[in-house]
């Protein structure tokens, strides 16, 4: 499925992705590629960050271990975009 995906397509699927998964009143575009996801305006926790995780594993079979790996790919939808495109097989 993400072969098939551009970058602008995955950042859009995260957006929606993470506003679902986090349960987040926010608009598609509210979410700038580039906003700080957390510490942000999003107020995402760790308990957003690990359903984050899991649902990327779950659609893109990425598997984001924890501490510095997570922390970097999970500071904004680019970063969280670009460990996808980098890790997706």
């Amino acid at each position: 499925m993400t072969n098939a995906l551009s970058l602008v397509q995955l950042k859009q699927a995260l957006k929606v992705m993470i506003i679902e998964e986090c349960d987040k009143d926010v608009e598609v575009d509210d979410i700038a590629d580039d906003d700080i996801l957390f510490d942000g305006s999003l107020d995402l926790d760790s308990l957003d960050a690990l359903q984050i995780c899991m649902a990327v594993k779950s659609n893109y079979g990425v598997r984001i271990e924890g501490g510095p790996e997570a922390r970097k790919a999970l500071q904004s939808i680019t970063t969280l975009a670009q460990t996808i495109m980098a890790h997706r097989v």
